[in-house]
């Protein structure tokens, strides 16, 4: 069905991944080539993933493209990825809507150019009934400053839950209902830090680093981080009971 092509030889249903998708312009800048040759790159490593996470069963997929903080990088660059973005959400709808991907953008949008936006706007409207997966593309994304938006929502409030907050991030990030925890996060590119992504979402994630960088991951690296957390043990602040021997 559309780019799901490869097969995974487990499958992993219900999860939210999350990924940091980093080292897209190095990647570029060692081979000679202009940052922007990265960029898209990057773009068709975000097919590869989608794709995967299709492929696995993977519920919920987050990719973190472009932070609040990103705005300070050169103006063409930053030119340059959001025509990017804007080709991709045009360019892949069909795929979307024949895979049954809903696709929505989180963080904030009156920045962004009008193009963009409205290819947002366009791609969330024709997706609202994909079912298989849920693709959020962090763009324009601070989560800190998500977090302050939506504390700043529930001032006044008599009581306040764990859940109210979710729900007032939920409004903040453009979507309808809270997105679930993300079990998994990883971070290409070879660094080993959060940089704003999804603080209270991720609170209890597994993280995997790896040292690929963005435009070189492919559905093989995301098994492998899928099998890494596998391996873990989630104890969500408990102990594991053990059977008397």
């Amino acid at each position: 069905m559309g780019q799901s092509v490869w097969k995974s030889s487990l499958r992993h249903p219900g999860l939210h991944v999350a990924i940091i998708m980093d080292g897209s312009g190095r990647w570029a800048e060692r081979r000679g080539w202009p940052r922007v040759a990265g960029h898209r790159a990057g773009a068709q490593a975000v097919r590869r993933a989608v794709s995967a996470a299709l492929s696995a069963g993977i519920r919920t997929l987050t990719l973190f493209a472009f932070s609040s903080a990103n705005w300070r990088r050169p103006p063409r660059e930053v030119t340059e990825l959001m025509d990017i973005f804007a080709s991709y959400l045009e360019t892949d709808l069909a795929v979307f809507l024949l895979d049954g991907v809903r696709v929505n953008a989180i963080g904030r949008r009156d920045r962004l150019p009008a193009a963009l936006s409205a290819a947002i706007a366009k791609v969330e409207r024709a997706t609202a009934a994909g079912v298989r997966l849920h693709l959020r593309l962090a763009i324009d994304y601070s989560a800190r400053e998500a977090l302050a938006e939506a504390a700043g929502r529930l001032t006044g409030r008599a009581r306040r839950s764990g859940d109210d907050f979710a729900r007032a991030l939920a409004e903040v990030n453009h979507e309808d209902t809270p997105a679930p925890d993300v079990d998994l996060l990883i971070r290409t590119g070879g660094e080993q830090r959060l940089s704003d992504c999804l603080l209270w979402e991720g609170a209890f994630a597994e993280m995997v680093f790896t040292d690929r960088l963005w435009p070189d991951f492919d559905a093989a690296d995301l098994e492998a981080a899928l099998a890494e957390f596998h391996r873990r043990e989630r104890r969500f602040g408990g102990v594991v009971e053990t059977a008397a021997s």
